[in-house]
C-alpha cells in the first residue's frame, strides 16, 4: 500500500483522512446531542467513528503481531474480538 509498487493509496492518507471524517462524525454527533430529536443519531455517528478507527488499528496492530509468536496473535485475535463486541453490543442494546 505504498507508492513505490504503484498504488497511490497508502495507509497513512487513510489514517489521515479517517482521522478527519472521524473529527467530522465526532462535531456532528456532538451537535446533534443537543437537537432532541436527533439524539439517538449521536451514538450511531460515534459508533461510526469508532469503528472506521479500529479496523486501521487493528491493521497496524496485526503488521507488529504477525511475524511474533503465536501467543502474540491469539492475544491480539482475542482483543479485537472484545473491542467489537465492545463497539457493537451497546448499539444493540440501545436499539432494543
Amino acid at each position: 500500500m505504498s507508492k513505490k509498487n504503484g498504488n497511490p493509496i497508502s495507509l497513512n492518507k487513510v489514517s489521515f483522512w479517517l482521522l478527519v471524517t472521524a473529527a467530522f462524525l465526532y462535531l456532528l454527533g456532538m451537535v446533534f446531542s443537543f437537537i432532541p430529536a436527533l439524539a439517538s443519531a449521536f451514538g450511531i455517528l460515534l459508533a461510526v467513528a469508532s469503528a472506521m478507527m479500529l479496523c486501521v488499528v487493528s491493521i497496524l496492530a496485526w503488521r507488529y503481531v504477525a511475524h511474533k509468536e503465536i501467543v502474540w496473535k491469539v492475544l491480539y485475535f482475542i482483543v479485537l474480538l472484545v473491542a467489537l463486541v465492545g463497539l457493537i453490543l451497546p448499539n444493540i442494546l440501545v436499539l432494543l
